[in-house]
């Protein structure tokens, strides 16, 4: 796909954009970037995810190909995820958003203030 070409609803890039939509998803991966973990290392690294939204998301991302799920034996017996290949091409995409959101938060904070004509 050319970058000319316009955003079809059935194009691949929405379904990139479908990806980074939703709010867990690149928090999750992010929070992946340097080893895999384990659940509750995840919501301690992430902070204010619910364990059934951070379950959901995880889900999410292992059907998307993002993440692997690996059971370890043992006693107790425990889980870990870590980033796919490609759930790691996704790492630089995330960053310029974040890099974005950093420079232009304010912005788009201001403008939300501007258009609420209650409040919030």
């Amino acid at each position: 796909m050319t970058t000319d070409q316009p955003f079809l609803a059935d194009c691949r890039a929405r379904l990139a954009f479908d990806l980074l939509a939703n709010t867990w998803n690149a928090v999750v991966l992010w929070s992946l970037r340097h080893a895999p973990a384990r659940p509750g290392e995840l919501r301690e690294r992430i902070g204010g995810i619910s364990p059934k939204v951070l379950t959901e998301t995880l889900r999410r991302l292992q059907l998307n190909g993002l993440v692997t799920r690996t059971a370890h034996p043992g006693s107790p017996p425990h889980v870990d995820y870590a980033l796919t290949g490609l759930g790691r091409t996704l790492l630089g995409p995330i960053e310029a958003l974040g890099a974005w959101a950093y420079e232009h938060g304010d912005e788009v904070l201001a403008a939300q203030d501007r258009e609420r004509p209650f409040g919030p």
